[in-house]
């Protein structure tokens, strides 16, 4: 049996065998350099890794279409929900602090729902009973703060009237002690004090006698008496708290007219809060004892007390007649049970039938 030999493949010439390892290194080192050893399927190349283009300062318009597609790609429908969630969230926070949650976080007080109670929350004073039962007729009623103290030393205030009434005539000034705080002194002092003195109910009223009064400031002729408001540690001292009754009031001492600031804020119990009438009977009462009138008693059960009844202290005759036994007051009142209503004016018609 014969063998059969396969034809041996020529050998190569060496500088075959040169070109055919030139071209294996040149091949190997093209694989290690990453290159491909044959064309792409996909005609369309893949794009470059986004960490390249980041770094790459020559393809600026190639990295916001390529980083959209990266956030995309690996968020996916999550991108669009994180701020739908962090919406969702605000709102719920919202809808938990209540007003009141709020108010107690800021320290403002809370408002209340409007409620119908069985009982009253709060009442107001029975009528006559303005200061409660226990308060006696002669305390300063509470209120607001009043001008305690002042310099002693006592400012005009500008302002004149024309004469008032017919017969003897009397000048006066308005005044304030300086250190008396009040919001509009001309306004609420000065001409209060003016057009008190000036209407007919007050003493220039043909009925009192026949006076006639003017107005004069600084720069006009000597008053015949001043009309000043003064704090009421100045009150105190002039009008003789110490030594006579021990509750706040106003007083005349010669040609002084002092008022206390302390009633003026503030009143008297038997005036039961009506500021504006007992400010014209304060102003009333002090001049009136510049015409030489004194202290006098309720003439009858129910009637308008007489300006010159120490009202500031009390209406009633058997409170007066006690006040009496601690300091004299020039008159005796009688203990006979009449009780007054209270009252600003000498003469409350006017001479005019009203009131």
């Amino acid at each position: 049996m014969g063998v059969t030999r396969l034809p041996q493949r020529p050998r190569a010439s060496t500088s075959d065998r040169r070109r055919a390892g030139r071209e294996s290194a040149r091949v190997g080192a093209d694989a290690r350099s990453g290159e491909p050893l044959a064309a792409s399927w996909n005609p369309i190349p893949e794009p470059p890794d986004p960490e390249i283009i980041d770094e790459a300062e020559d393809l600026d318009d190639v990295r916001p279409r390529r980083r959209r597609r990266g956030v995309l790609s690996r968020y996916g429908w999550r991108i669009y929900a994180v701020p739908l969630l962090i919406v969702v969230s605000a709102l719920a926070v919202f809808q938990t602090v209540r007003p009141s949650d709020r108010g107690a976080a800021t320290g403002l007080a809370q408002p209340r729902t409007a409620v119908n109670p069985a009982e009253p929350v709060v009442t107001e004073a029975p009528h006559g009973q303005t200061f409660g039962p226990a308060m006696f007729s002669a305390d300063l009623p509470p209120g607001g703060p009043i001008p305690e103290t002042g310099a002693r030393t006592f400012q005009v205030l500008p302002g004149t009237s024309p004469v008032i009434g017919s017969g003897t005539l009397y000048r006066y000034t308005v005044e304030i002690e300086v250190g008396v705080q009040i919001a509009d002194p001309n306004r609420e002092f000065g001409s209060l004090v003016q057009a008190t003195l000036s209407d007919p109910r007050s003493w220039t009223n043909p009925q009192g006698g026949g006076i006639s009064l003017q107005r004069v400031d600084a720069s006009g002729p000597r008053p015949d008496f001043r009309v000043i408001l003064v704090s009421q540690q100045t009150a105190r001292e002039a009008c003789d708290y110490s030594n006579g009754v021990p509750y706040d009031s106003s007083c005349r001492k010669g040609d002084m007219v002092y008022l206390n600031a302390a009633r003026w804020v503030r009143g008297a119990v038997s005036f039961q809060g009506d500021m504006g009438n007992y400010q014209r009977y304060a102003i009333n009462h002090e001049v009136g004892h510049v015409f030489g009138n004194k202290h006098v008693g309720c003439p009858a059960q129910g009637a308008l007390a007489p300006v010159m009844m120490q009202q500031s202290f009390s209406v009633s005759n058997n409170e007066l007649h006690e006040l009496n036994k601690i300091a004299d007051q020039g008159t005796s009142i009688p203990a006979n049970g009449f009780v007054c209503k209270y009252n600003a004016w000498p003469f409350p018609t006017g001479g005019t039938g009203g009131s």
